[in-house]
């Protein structure tokens, strides 16, 4: 009988949908297993490759799970709001939700046609009223605690797109910054703002991370975020003016050899103490640094560029005046916009003195060319000379507070959430201003607050999004008062900040309330999130935001879990056959609807599982995935041998491959385990025969990676009348590890010529004359001369000969 997959893929994956055979079972004994993927945003361009390797390793885990008796969650979604569509709409004035909405049901075809196993009954979008009620609700939570204000701030502003970005909407062309959508140029401005306190949650965030089965990098990544520093605040006054300015740094030990200081070009005090010999330099300079990212500026900054402002600053700890630079390497959104500089034991700012001829003091002794960072004895440091770093720091701090000039200080890099976006695409807030401009909160029963219908969305012209333009429902009156809706909608981010809850709430009429006990009991039963697969560019932003949000409603008694994903998983890209990341400018990228309907479904998640380990970078190969059809084929073909109620021969190698399976399916380790599979159908085909025990359990096994295929030899050549999802998951019979005899390769030259089989451990020096003798190693070895004969115990023996 011929595999065709084409018929076979459609004929179960209809079976699976009417059926609704992955719907979470409403069963409060068996335990839990959630398993997540990162949410997808429906472009129009549908999705690739990649995504369908994060949704086959979720699935794989989803239905492994379900055959060990877990009641399992595997949900999807989409984060609909965002600027790709809000530039749709500015482009042709159409509403963007049927665009989206259209989007969305293509993805739903490609996951559907890829095999996945998802509860649709739990799908929603972010763009759903019924769903950003809850968002709205969050909001007016998170203002009513005192964790959501407006004010102004310093933000990434553009013209052409008419929205503020976040730094990773971005990119640095010619020097100069740009939006990454659409090329429009970017600057920085100063705007009313909502932003949410982030920053009160900055500890918790940082020991939490102790709680979580993530990726160190990833980890790694929110604690620099973070940035926790303890140092020391010091003031610097400014010689000749009653100015003065606080700097922050680790290290107050070295305070002595501050020979400049350096202020962020943003400072307010910039413009207030720059000569007039500076001034136009100085302003030049701030246009320039207004081009340029907080990433380009920091991380990336190699030039060291900067100005000298004129002004100078008395050093408090000995009274000596130091030069006052600007210089982008400084953010005013980091620490207090200022740096003391002590370029004999900093990198940056020795390379910045070195390239503007800056004083450097050494105040460390050490024998070590150019700067010094490490720990050593005080020099010209007068009351800490002969100190080691610790106990001098401790010194210079109590010094400062005795002559009010510092103390000790904790500080972090990261920074209040910039909450406001000008698109017309997102969830309006929940709020209204009366006219004294005080912030009143909807309640409850006024949620949600719906996105109206614009029939002409075009920008506003007065910096504030397109909702702006309409001005019947911006201004209302409400209780014989007047009042004026927020122009302003939420970010992308704020709805994919609690999604993973609203999976839990949704049901077929809508959502449980999220301030309800039946929607505690749920959540309690669901929560942490297992397993959460996504790209390793998430590793900030969202995760971030996402514990944050979570522990907030954590501390409103809604959560009982501190954190929301337990374990992590960053799954790796696929690049393109010529080894580049997939872009349609490159013309490499692969479309899943044409591998589908060439090799079929089980092909692709089989290929793509089979390139290499999950978390790694892997390029398309073409003639590979022509392996992974063959190995299938194989499968489909080995179940038309003979099958019996016993084959002894295969025991040990089906126990092995249940184990190593078993195993490598529990740490997402699928292209081993695969390679084990391969092991047992060579094995099966070497006899020429297998069990009907063998052959069912094989089934399972290979079932989460490729579904169609195994339920239909499950249910053709069985007879069976059910779907195998549900069905218990193979045991190992571990005596059945237990060999009388293995099997020994031997090869001459280092090429197979013959096999013998030994006792486990046998005596090398008898298993090296047993191979010796093998007939068709005397064939190849006779009238040559044996240079060595090597043999690895158990596994093989080389006879190296010449002449």
């Amino acid at each position: 009988m011929e595999y065709n997959f084409s018929a076979i893929e459609k004929k179960w994956q209809t079976y699976w949908s009417e059926r609704k055979t992955f719907k979470t079972e409403n069963d409060q004994i068996k335990p839990t297993y959630y398993v997540l993927n990162m949410f997808p945003y429906p472009s129009a361009q549908g999705l690739h490759v990649g995504h369908i390797e994060s949704y086959t390793a979720t699935d794989i885990m989803s239905r492994f799970k379900r055959m060990q008796g877990y009641n399992v969650m595997h949900p999807m979604g989409w984060d609909a709001f965002g600027l790709p569509a809000e530039q749709y709409a500015l482009q042709t004035g159409n509403d963007p939700r049927e665009f989206t909405y259209k989007n969305i049901g293509n993805f739903k075809r490609q996951v559907h046609e890829a095999g996945i196993g998802i509860d649709w009954d739990r799908e929603f979008a972010t763009s759903d009223s019924e769903y950003y009620k809850w968002t709205q609700w969050i909001f007016t939570k998170l203002f009513e605690h005192g964790l959501a204000e407006r004010k102004d701030v310093e933000v990434n502003w553009c013209e052409g797109l008419g929205t503020v970005l976040a730094n990773d909407e971005i990119e640095i062309s010619d020097g100069i910054m740009v939006s990454e959508r659409g090329h429009y140029p970017v600057t920085k401005k100063a705007m009313k703002q909502w932003v949410l306190k982030i920053t009160k949650y900055a500890d918790r965030l940082l020991e939490d991370l102790n709680l979580l089965d993530w990726p160190d990098h990833i980890k790694e990544m929110q604690k620099n975020w973070i940035g926790k520093s303890t140092g020391a605040k010091i003031t610097f006054k400014v010689a000749h003016s009653d100015h003065s300015f606080d700097i922050f740094t680790t290290r107050p030990d070295t305070l002595y050899g501050a020979t400049y200081a350096v202020l962020a070009p943003e400072h307010p005090l910039v413009l207030e103490i720059a000569s007039q010999d500076e001034l136009e330099e100085v302003k030049r300079y701030i246009e320039i640094t207004k081009q340029k990212t907080d990433l380009d500026r920091g991380d990336l900054n190699k030039d060291k560029s900067g100005v000298f402002t004129g002004a100078f600053a008395i050093n408090p700890i000995n009274g000596k005046k130091v030069p006052i630079w600007i210089a982008d390497y400084v953010l005013a959104s980091y620490g207090t916009g200022a740096v003391m500089a002590v370029p004999a034991h900093d990198e940056r700012d020795y390379e910045f003195a070195l390239k503007h001829g800056l004083d450097i003091i050494k105040v460390i002794e050490h024998d070590e060319p150019g700067c010094f960072t490490g720990d050593g004895f005080h020099i010209n440091s007068d009351i800490i000379n002969g100190l080691m770093n610790d106990d001098a720091k401790e010194v210079i701090v109590k010094h400062l507070e005795s002559l009010g000039a510092g103390k000790k200080e904790i500080t972090y890099r990261l920074r209040d959430w910039v909450f406001s976006r000008q698109r017309y695409w997102g969830e309006p807030f929940p709020v209204l201003f009366d006219e004294d401009d005080n912030v009143i909160t909807l309640s409850e029963e006024e949620l949600p607050l719906e996105l109206p219908k614009m029939t002409n969305i075009k920008p506003s012209g007065t910096g504030e999004s397109p909702l702006a333009n309409l001005y019947e429902w911006i201004n209302i009156e409400k209780d014989q008062k007047r009042y004026r809706r927020e122009s302003n909608t939420m970010p992308q981010l704020a709805g994919s900040s609690w999604y993973y809850i609203g999976y839990v709430l949704k049901t077929l009429v809508g959502f449980i309330p999220l301030n309800t006990e039946e929607a505690k009991k749920e959540l309690d039963k669901w929560l942490p999130v297992d397993l959460y697969i996504g790209g390793a560019e998430h590793a900030v932003g969202h995760l971030l935001y996402s514990r944050f949000w979570h522990k907030f409603l954590y501390d409103l008694g809604l959560v009982s879990s501190k954190e929301p994903f337990l374990k992590l998983i960053n799954q790796g890209m696929i690049l393109g056959s010529d080894n580049q990341k997939m872009s349609k400018s490159k013309g490499n990228v692969v479309n899943p609807d044409e591998v589908i309907s060439v090799y079929g479904a089980d092909t692709l998640r089989l290929y793509e599982m089979f390139m290499g380990p999950l978390e790694a970078d892997k390029p398309w190969n073409t003639e590979a995935i022509d392996g992974a059809k063959r190995f299938l084929d194989r499968v489909w073909r080995m179940y038309y041998l003979p099958i019996e109620d016993e084959v002894p021969a295969l025991d040990f190698v089906y126990n092995q491959t249940v184990k190593k399976v078993t195993e490598d399916y529990e740490k997402q380790a699928f292209n081993t385990g695969i390679s084990q599979m391969m092991i047992f159908v060579n094995d099966v085909y070497r006899q020429k025969v297998f069990s009907k025990a063998q052959a069912i359990g094989f089934l399972k096994l290979l079932n989460p990676i490729a579904p169609h295929i195994t339920e239909e030899l499950y249910q053709t050549v069985f007879n069976k009348k059910d779907t195998i999802a549900y069905q218990e998951w193979p045991t190992v019979d571990e005596s059945k590890l237990v060999l009388d005899e293995i099997e020994v390769v031997i090869q001459v030259n280092g090429k197979l010529r013959d096999r013998i089989s030994v006792k486990p451990n046998e005596d090398e020096t008898l298993v090296k004359k047993l191979a010796l003798e093998a007939p068709n190693v005397v064939k190849f070895t006779e009238g040559l001369a044996i240079v060595k004969v090597i043999y690895i115990q158990n596994k093989i023996v080389n006879i190296v000969v010449k002449g």
